[in-house]
């Protein structure tokens, strides 16, 4: 339930301007400092997106040979966060930001540019994002997400919280693949944790959980900041430099230091660069449906996933799992899909990482216009989104991770018919590495496990059609085999 603000936190009506009806913030017991302090966190944690996108997407060749340059998605990854996150906090007023997603950038990068060219590619992100327009704007989008049972919602939260915390221990270097089969992970380098980097991340964790256990205001940002010039300091004397170099234990993906230089002009010239139609004419149109297909479902489920989690940690979220301007929160983020395709940054959707703002206390809009208008600036001064290190960044998420894993406690687990899909939905985010691949468990295993225990009246009709799209969706492999090319 949306909580009442209290007396101490709560202005005189007499002084609430029209921007604080507007955003609502005395109405949600916040205040514009912890909103500011909310938005900048989230800005802080997600700034690691402006440096990995191009990684994923740049250099990589497409089916003609052409690749994009690295400076040129950097500038536009950057941009279109930046709109969008605006835009989200304008009109759904909800503190999520917006950023390219990671599962759909991989899946373009890994898969779709085999048979595609880049715009070709960026094109089926925009018929993707149309897609999911018409689904929000017709009501069908929201009949879905009504349609999903409150175990499972609260479930989708949880099994986000321990996805996130697992991505701040994989991008720490706290754990580690092993590239064996057995056991697939390990503590740190061979069980032990000895590199300067991983002790940072442990050190910026300790603190924020301190802070955190003592009701510190900012405690989140206030362990970013310190953790950092450890990092900066240690980085100056010991000279580890990137891991992906000579050294092992060096930074994951950002070193830490002062910039040479702040400001650097943005060369947008991937913006505008689609072409809606060409993949129908090189892979037939079959092949270009499934693969719309695939984007559709990734794009839907893990932004619908990502709200209700979100929603829930902010207490914004009501006892059957809607929230606040949910309609106009489910159109933008189908528009977010349209302008990461048009600008070649990937399709943009809401990102956990969000959590981290609404840690240290951030409930409304006002907080993505601040992590918005950072990420326009973040054009310009590429250089400072290099300073933090990702394993300060991913110290942040364990302990967001851990605020959302509490909400644990609304579930139910007396009946089984309910509890294993609960716990498969919560434990196949992590173990897969995606939010979408967990509600698609979670949905199939409770319509056939309920159904079969003699509750399919209880079951909607629409999750029986979801389960069932799920089910294409996961065996869309072979079914892209049969295809004719």
């Amino acid at each position: 339930m949306i909580s009442a603000p209290t007396k101490s936190t709560s202005p005189s009506p007499t002084f609430r301007g029209p921007l604080d009806r507007f955003f609502e913030i005395t109405a949600r017991g916040t205040t514009w400092g912890t909103e500011v302090r909310g938005g900048v966190l989230t800005f802080v944690t997600m700034a690691y997106i402006v440096i990995l996108n191009p990684l994923i997407l740049g250099g990589t060749k497409d089916v003609v040979g052409n690749s994009l340059q690295v400076s040129q998605v950097a500038a536009v990854t950057a941009l279109s966060a930046g709109f969008m996150t605006v835009l989200f906090g304008l009109v759904a007023r909800l503190p999520f930001a917006f950023a390219a997603g990671l599962g759909i950038n991989s899946f373009l990068a890994v898969s779709v540019v085999k048979v595609l060219t880049w715009p070709e590619a960026m094109g089926l992100v925009v018929i993707n994002g149309l897609i999911i327009v018409l689904l929000a704007a017709t009501g069908l989008r929201r009949l879905i997400f009504n349609a999903v049972p409150a175990q499972l919602k609260t479930a989708i939260t949880v099994g986000i919280g321990l996805f996130i915390a697992f991505i701040g221990f994989v991008d720490s270097g706290f754990v580690r693949t092993t590239n064996q089969a057995s056991p697939p992970v390990q503590l740190g380098d061979a069980g032990s944790i000895a590199t300067v980097p991983t002790l940072i991340f442990l050190l910026a964790l300790v603190i924020m959980g301190v802070l955190m256990a003592r009701k510190v205001k900012g405690a989140l940002l206030i362990g970013i900041v310190a953790a950092t010039i450890v990092a900066i300091i240690a980085e100056a004397f010991l000279h580890l430099g990137p891991s992906l170099g000579k050294n092992p234990a060096g930074w994951n993906l950002t070193v830490p230091g002062l910039p040479t230089s702040l400001v650097e002009l943005p060369d947008l010239s991937l913006v505008g660069q689609f072409d809606l139609v060409g993949s129908f004419g090189r892979i037939g149109a079959l092949a270009a449906v499934m693969l719309i297909f695939t984007l559709v479902f990734t794009n839907f489920f893990d932004a619908m996933g990502s709200m209700t989690g979100l929603s829930r940690s902010a207490g914004l979220s009501k006892e059957d799992g809607t929230f606040p301007r949910l309609q106009s929160a489910l159109i933008v983020e189908g528009v977010g899909a349209v302008v990461g395709g048009g600008t070649s940054a990937s399709s943009n959707t809401v990102f956990v990482e969000s959590a981290s703002g609404i840690g240290e206390g951030a409930k409304t809009g006002f907080a993505s216009v601040i992590t918005g208008v950072l990420f326009l600036l973040a054009m310009f001064f590429t250089p400072l989104t290099r300073v933090v290190p990702l394993e300060v960044a991913a110290a942040a998420l364990v302990v967001v991770g851990a605020l959302m894993v509490s909400q644990i406690r609304y579930i139910d687990f007396d009946d089984f018919s309910s509890t294993l899909p609960v716990f498969l939905t919560i434990i196949v985010m992590p173990l897969t590495y995606s939010i979408a691949n967990g509600i698609g468990v979670g949905f199939i295993s409770w319509v056939l496990i309920r159904s079969l225990s003699g509750k399919a009246r209880e079951i909607s009709p629409l999750l029986w059609i979801v389960a069932a799209g799920f089910l294409v969706y996961f065996a869309r492999g072979p079914i892209e085999a049969i295809l004719p090319h």
